[in-house]
């Protein structure tokens, strides 16, 4: 009967979105560096062919030159930082990375160094706004942990004006989803190069749904982040999309076209599952829903079941409601209390 509830107030939840447009299936060719490729040969294969290359190197992939062009500016207790993504893409909009930065409130405590100092890069949910998780960063502000929340691509102000919905992002594009979710990855990592640079020497990361995604990406290709905390999981960026609530959308476009196993193959460069082994001396937190119908719970316990087979050391929590309504009380202050409370924990001991 619990149960039943709320999947019920997911779906009226997810009803409210009315601006969701099915957009046309695409391999995303040209937002593929050439390599030799001729026009004619089989899009698919010229996908194939480059997924193959990255995840041969995928610290290449998720690495980009360093940049000194960061723009700062206070704003009262807090300030908005800019700067280029390493990561170029046709919307000039999207091409400028912009933070919120929150200074911890509260000295970490003086068992620990005092030139010693903590911040956590927070990355949150796809379509989130302008205000989203600013709360949240308020809340890690108060409890000693500096907070920087990171605009994903396609998001807020650098959403282009054709765009309502960051669809970019997650989309029936094959490739580009893939290159745009690198960015977000390249973005995250010159974030955190900056906080390194103002002299935070413990630095964790936490993402919510499709940030928690693009946070265990950068997590195991940067070697700053000490500790992750990811609120909503799944193995695989193609099952979610396949079978998500959020997604059926997305999935029309994809339906056709290609199959899942396909998908899941092509969308390996982005999918948790083959990182899990990266993340060895890292703590981790895992966050799931226990009625969660847009990243399933088999899903969500399959990428657990990874680390234990992996024998990756990691904390669990479970969430006694579902996605959506993970946002609404009383429910997004327990998430809240139980995320901020481990990435106290474990950058501030």
């Amino acid at each position: 009967m619990l149960a039943s509830l709320f999947y019920r107030w997911e779906r009226r939840l997810a009803s409210v979105t009315t601006d969701r447009v099915v957009r046309p299936f695409d391999w995303g060719t040209e937002w593929l560096p050439s390599n030799g490729h001729s026009e004619a040969i089989d899009p698919a294969r010229h996908v194939r062919d480059w997924v193959s290359r990255v995840m041969a190197d995928t610290d290449g992939f998720y690495t980009a030159a360093p940049t000194d062009d960061y723009t700062f500016v206070q704003n009262g207790d807090a300030g908005m930082l800019r700067f280029p993504s390493a990561y170029e893409t046709p919307h000039d909009q999207n091409n400028t990375v912009s933070c919120r930065y929150f200074p911890a409130r509260r000295k970490p405590p003086r068992s620990r160094s005092s030139q010693s100092s903590a911040a956590v890069l927070v990355l949150p949910q796809w379509n989130a706004d302008a205000e989203g998780h600013l709360g949240l960063c308020r809340l890690l502000a108060w409890n000693g942990l500096s907070a920087l929340r990171l605009s994903l691509p396609y998001h807020d102000e650098r959403m282009p004006p054709e765009l309502h919905r960051a669809d970019y992002i997650v989309s029936s594009n094959v490739a580009r989803t893939v290159q745009v979710c690198r960015q977000a990855v390249l973005d995250s990592r010159r974030a955190i190069a900056w906080l390194a640079a103002q002299g935070y020497d413990r630095i964790g990361i936490l993402g919510t749904s499709l940030g928690s995604c693009l946070a265990l990406l950068t997590t195991a290709h940067e070697p700053l982040v000490r500790a992750q905390a990811l609120n909503h999981i799944s193995p695989y960026f193609a099952d979610v999309v396949w079978r998500g609530l959020s997604t059926r959308h997305v999935r029309e476009g994809l339906d056709g076209h290609i199959d899942l196993d396909l998908l899941r193959a092509l969308w390996a460069p982005i999918s948790p599952r083959y990182y899990v082994d990266r993340l060895r001396d890292r703590r981790t937190l895992l966050v799931y829903a226990l009625y969660d119908l847009t990243f399933p719970l088999d899903l969500s316990r399959a990428l657990v079941q990874a680390f234990d087979d992996e024998q990756v050391p990691h904390e669990l929590a479970v969430l006694r409601c579902g996605h959506y309504s993970t946002g609404k009380a009383p429910f997004k202050f327990v998430d809240g209390w139980i995320l901020v409370r481990f990435l106290r924990r474990a950058l501030l001991g």
